[in-house]
């Protein structure tokens, strides 16, 4: 039985793809003890206004996954890499990371495995997104501000290559307009700068998800992986998603259906909620 859980219920800022405060892509974590009302988590989630907060749930039987939810401002979604890199953080801090630094996550979007690796990031065990190419919406190139080189569609998002990386990093989107468009997120992409250290760069506008422009997306990068793995002949990737607030995302397609996505997390605040 779920219900509004009490009064002092632990909840932390973090700031995910990331080892600097303040970069990044900021997420809120609650630990809860039992499954919590659904209503109160999206009210949670909207008293944030993040792009997205985690609720863990971290009771379990012995060797059994965790649950994991995730909530924009104004609705639940069925996969984000961000939230859960914040939440293997805090599961770390805490000490409550399982045998060996590994946690398992019961999700919408099935098992997901988060592991301390070696050199203090975490890996994310991530179901991969394959793309359909497809005809670009007839109004998104006057929504980007920009030519388009090639659209695809995966089972969340509408990715778009664009013909650079300067012209990724220089888009000025018509939020509005992109809103019209009928997909969870429009996420564009181009190759790296040369000699910038990139494979490929990115952004993601998800004004229907109440998120105007996600700072690092984890879970694009579940599609930009098997996107990019043809086109650039590897399957192992730096990105860089070039928001304001910028982020770091090491991507590798370990096989069709899977994608491992690292990066490193820092705690900004611990509260409890009231």
């Amino acid at each position: 039985m779920v219900a509004v859980p009490p009064a002092g219920t632990p909840i932390w800022g973090v700031d995910a793809f990331t080892s600097e405060p303040f970069g990044g892509n900021p997420a809120a974590v609650c630990l809860l003890d039992a499954p919590a009302d659904e209503a109160w988590m999206q009210a949670v989630a909207a008293e944030m206004n993040l792009s997205e907060t985690a609720f863990v749930v971290t009771a379990r039987n012995p060797d059994g996954p965790l649950g994991l939810r995730w909530f924009t401002p104004t609705l639940e979604v069925a996969l984000c890499g961000h939230a859960t890199l914040a939440s293997a953080h805090v599961l770390s801090e805490t000490g409550r990371l399982g045998a060996g630094g590994t946690a398992h996550f019961a999700t919408a979007s099935g098992v997901l495995v988060a592991s301390r690796a070696s050199d203090g990031s975490i890996e994310l065990d991530f179901p991969a997104l394959p793309n359909t190419p497809v005809d670009p919406p007839r109004t998104l190139a006057a929504a980007l501000g920009a030519a388009v080189v090639a659209t695809a569609r995966n089972t969340h998002d509408l990715l778009v290559e664009l013909a650079d990386a300067t012209t990724v990093r220089a888009l000025a989107p018509d939020i509005d307009a992109l809103a019209a468009i009928d997909v969870r997120a429009v996420v564009v992409t181009a190759r790296g700068e040369p000699d910038s250290g990139f494979d490929f760069v990115s952004r993601c506008f998800a004004p229907r998800a109440g998120i105007a422009e996600d700072p690092v997306t984890g879970s694009a990068h579940c599609a930009l992986a098997p996107y990019w793995a043809p086109k650039l002949d590897k399957v192992d990737f730096v990105a860089a998603q070039a928001s304001r607030r910028g982020g770091v995302v090491h991507c590798r397609l370990v096989s069709p259906d899977r994608v491992v996505l690292s990066g490193r997390a820092t705690t900004v605040w611990h509260g409890e909620l009231a």
